[in-house]
């Protein structure tokens, strides 16, 4: 009987699936990115109009709030900081000094959240700065950089065994918050990224654009350390700052993938004199839910997620001040908004519950998703899967899909059986060297237990030749990415993203119908995470 009932919610919901439209998605994205919003910066007045108009167009779907005191909103407490053009950095060596030129040369800021913050430390180069047991890795060694400032580069190293850190695969060692991360776990008193654009993975621009503007950071408790200094460098301004020790960024980086590297003290001292503009932000991650049928399953919960957030308003280029990201990420928000409606509509209504949540703050390192895995409305035992989305391109229908990292969950025959349902090829990962998984707000759930991956458009597009897709990537990462440029355009086809949002809701469905909790495959490094939660 349970089997016909599912049968039956099958065919009523695959039908229903059919009403979720590529329009509606594409009208929430033409909202969201509009000059209106003015780029949905962190704790400004477009951020809050971005916040306010998911929570009311959830509303309107019949998703009931999930947040704070019967509110759509979860408040994330965080401080932004501005780190003003005034602020310096010099290094000195043999009666030498060099004067980096803010933006043109470094960015960053300090992570102390104090108007003002001054440092004179030696500079020791740590090559990746990479602490990895599993891989028997240790850029460290035994060498004490508490105190010190290091200089390091992003990514992996790349040495002549293709099994360590997977390959070309970027994994969480190569992304820039592990950096920093890794640099506080060692009492470092700071920590400056030497960029390339093979080792970063876009432009100097795009760090640029991304670090120049006020930086929002999770408040800090009393006491909580904190680096004072986080930044970039050009490649040439490392050139030169290697150039005082007698070095090149080419022979750093050499060296850098020896499993021998041991960490150089490099004779330089750095200083730095910053001056910022602190202020505390209440933002808000935006969360709803439409409950389940089933009286003991309903208290778990299949979660939607995409981050509302984007750059706002910063450094002008061609006359265009506007980040308006309707790429990154108004599409996303548009998939989970028409979800909601669909979801809401269904009319037999599926087992577990459903959690609608859009995040704050994953243009700074992810930090809306990171409070909520620290702070869930749902208990993480109790969350079956996170589908997330972000950055869908809107360039017609595919003949594949992408699914970061599910081949990875107990969710996996559910992905296989909805991209046959959509005669869908699922494709791997187009670009691993850009360590996608670790660079959207599913990985915070990922990290905390839950299984999680994101949804997006493939790369084989119907009707158009095996370059496209190649020349659109290189045109969007160099050209619009964190770009004011990524800007909605009227002829954009949303049918691709149309059929990726029932794709996803197809799993979420199924998800929410079946017997057993999710979780993640056997040696996998979030395993650990799901079994402390509670889930065998």
């Amino acid at each position: 009987m349970k089997r016909l009932i599912w049968l039956c919610f099958v065919i009523s919901a695959q039908a229903q699936l059919q009403d979720v439209s590529g329009s509606k998605i594409k009208a929430h994205v033409k909202f969201l990115s509009s000059d209106l919003l003015e780029g949905r910066g962190v704790g400004t007045r477009g951020g809050e109009l971005a916040a306010d108009y998911i929570a009311s167009q959830f509303a309107v779907a019949g998703a009931k709030p999930a947040g704070d005191n019967g509110t759509y909103f979860q408040a994330v407490p965080l401080v932004g900081v501005s780190t003003q053009p005034n602020s310096t950095l010099t290094a000195t060596s043999g009666g030498k000094t060099l004067n980096f030129k803010w933006q043109d040369e470094f960015v960053g800021a300090t992570h102390l959240q104090k108007p003002s913050e001054k440092f004179d430390a030696e500079l020791v180069f740590v090559g990746h700065g990479i602490v990895a047991p599993e891989y028997q890795w240790n850029d460290f060694k035994d060498v004490d950089v508490r105190g010190k400032v290091i200089v390091l580069f992003t990514n992996e190293p790349q040495p002549e065994n293709p099994e360590l850190f997977k390959g070309n695969a970027l994994t969480y060692y190569g992304r820039w918050t592990y950096k920093y991360e890794q640099a506080l776990r060692m009492g470092a008193l700071g920590a400056i990224i030497v960029h390339t654009t093979p080792t970063a993975g876009y432009g100097w621009d795009v760090v640029r654009n991304s670090w120049s503007k006020e930086d929002p950071q999770v408040r800090l408790e009393p006491g909580q350390p904190a680096l004072a200094f986080a930044g970039w460098i050009t490649q040439d301004a490392g050139e030169k700052l290697f150039g005082l020790a007698g070095k090149t960024v080419d022979e750093m980086l050499k060296a850098a993938d020896s499993r021998d590297f041991r960490p150089m003290p490099l004779g330089i001292r750095i200083r730095g004199n910053f001056n910022a503009k602190i202020r505390k932000i209440e933002s808000k991650n935006v969360v709803a839910m439409l409950p389940g049928t089933d009286p003991k399953l309903k208290d778990e919960y299949v979660i939607f997620t995409a981050h509302w957030d984007h750059l706002g308003i910063g450094v002008a280029v061609n006359g265009d001040n506007i980040y308006n990201g309707a790429i990154d990420n108004a599409t996303g928000c548009g998939i989970l908004l028409e979800t909601a409606r669909a979801w809401a509509s269904l009319e037999q209504k599926p087992r577990r519950s459903a959690l609608f949540l859009a995040v704050t703050a994953e243009e700074a390192g992810l930090r809306g998703s990171e409070y909520y895995a620290q702070h869930p409305v749902v208990p993480l035992a109790k969350s079956a899967v996170d589908i997330n989305y972000d950055a869908l391109f809107p360039g017609g229908r595919t003949k594949d899909v992408v699914t970061l990292g599910a081949e990875r969950t107990t969710v996996w025959p559910f992905v296989q059986e909805a991209a046959q349902r959509y005669q869908y090829e699922i494709q791997p990962d187009p670009h691993p060297e850009q360590g996608s998984y670790y660079r959207s707000d599913h990985f915070m759930l990922a990290r905390a237990g839950v299984p999680s991956f994101s949804v997006e458009t493939g790369t084989l597009f119907y009707g158009k030749s095996p370059e496209y897709s190649a020349e659109t990537f290189r045109a969007y990462n160099t050209l619009h990415y964190h770009q004011p440029s990524d800007e909605f355009h009227d002829d954009w086809d949303f049918s691709g993203i149309e059929q990726a949002a029932r794709f996803g809701m197809l799993i979420g469905l199924n998800v929410a119908n079946s017997e057993v909790m999710p979780t993640w495959n056997a040696g996998d490094e979030f395993l650990p995470a799901r079994t402390a939660s509670g889930v065998k």
